[in-house]
């Protein structure tokens, strides 16, 4: 298989989709990578590096797509759609729930397409998602108490205090991945952590991990808009997976807010969980003021720390690349349930039930589109 790995184009988007190490089990098992140059810099990978383990190099970012396989970190926007082939597999973070115009180009044009949010283990995990939900919301409290900072506009508070002075406030919404890395770092850094979810058997699990270092409260309106109010700090991380975020935060709740007190919206890639998070920001520009409040809502939050990001992304999507590349797409997803649950399009039907109820579109039955097709 023809494997392409193009350079990302988003804002400060320095990760890249294969580390080196990537690439050679590819070139191990008889497949050919096509890299644009420059595509490993920003993590801190050499163009030699991967020449060095057999990948081709090129400045033709039309031969990165003319490839049976593009894989990426974020979805394409819409400079790329151009590229974009009937039966070229795209492998990367789409959130498509938000993204009516990109879900027609892919349907349009005939692309298959695995979400690496949407691959699913019988579980209920999410293996492909995990690492990079750790990281932003690790990141989120690290984010939240720096523009706390009078001179980044905050309110002037240290989330741990000191001896004698009442420590900073850190409510997160949401106990999934992401929330619970949020509050282990929030709770590190000795804020005092409140985090809320509608999961009552999720949040008794939090308070084993963390015990008294954390307040477990059961996600409603009404302790919503309680917690929102006493919050220094307030981090949205809930995840529907293959929906889009529920708007659970309202703008009078915001208003309620401290002046000079931190939104930082992890589920902005999902279209965001508060109604004053109404567009995406990004790293050359993070934050804006609303309310009195300041809003971070950048939605490739781990694309600012991409050498540790691109080690943990290629540790869990390898197998699967590696999976769909030895056996083809369809043989792959037939035999991987994990990997069929990530088809989000194919053959100009759309698979995801989750987007389909988002966009107000049909979806069709992942088994009856594969069985009219051909092997690829």
């Amino acid at each position: 298989m023809k494997i392409g790995i193009p350079k990302e184009v988003l804002n400060n988007e320095n990760r890249v989709a294969v580390t080196p190490s990537g690439v050679h089990l590819f070139i191990e098992n008889n497949h050919k990578v096509i890299i644009q140059k420059g595509a490993g810099e920003g993590s801190g990978f050499s163009d030699e590096e991967y020449q060095a383990v057999g990948a081709i190099l090129t400045d033709d970012i039309e031969e990165v797509w003319h490839v049976d396989m593009v894989m990426k970190v974020k979805e394409p926007v819409k400079d790329e759609f151009k590229y974009f082939h009937e039966n070229l597999i795209i492998f990367t973070y789409l959130h498509l729930a938000p993204q009516p115009e990109l879900t027609e180009e892919l349907m349009k044009r005939n692309v298959a397409t695995i979400a690496y949010e949407s691959v699913k283990l019988p579980d209920g995990c999410l293996p492909l998602l995990t690492p990079m939900s750790e990281i932003a919301g690790r990141m989120s409290a690290q984010i939240g108490a720096f523009f706390l900072q009078k001179t980044m506009s905050g309110s002037g508070i240290l989330l741990s205090a000191v001896p004698g002075v009442e420590r900073g406030t850190v409510v997160i919404i949401g106990g999934g991945v992401a929330g619970a890395n949020a509050a282990k770092i929030a709770a590190g850094l000795g804020a005092k952590v409140k985090i809320l979810d509608v999961n009552a058997r999720r949040l008794a699990q939090l308070e084993e991990v963390f015990g008294n270092d954390v307040e477990t409260i059961m996600s409603n309106p009404y302790n919503i808009a309680e917690a929102v109010k006493s919050a220094d700090l307030l981090i949205g991380a809930v995840l529907l997976p293959g929906r889009k975020a529920p708007s659970l935060v309202t703008e009078e709740m915001v208003k309620e807010m401290k002046p000079g007190s931190v939104i930082v919206d992890i589920a902005i890639d999902q279209g965001g969980i508060f109604e004053t998070t109404d567009k995406t920001t990004t790293h050359d520009d993070p934050t804006y003021v609303k309310h009195g409040v300041i809003h971070y809502a950048v939605p490739n939050m781990p694309g600012a720390v991409p050498r540790t990001s691109t080690f943990a992304l290629t540790n869990v999507t390898l197998p699967y690349a590696l999976e769909l590349a030895n056996k083809g797409f369809k043989r792959a997803v037939a035999e991987n349930n994990a990997l069929a649950a990530g088809v989000n399009t194919l053959n100009g039907a759309l698979i995801s039930k989750e987007v389909a109820a988002d966009q107000q579109k049909e979806a069709q039955s992942l088994e009856d589109v594969l069985a009219g097709m051909k092997e690829f």
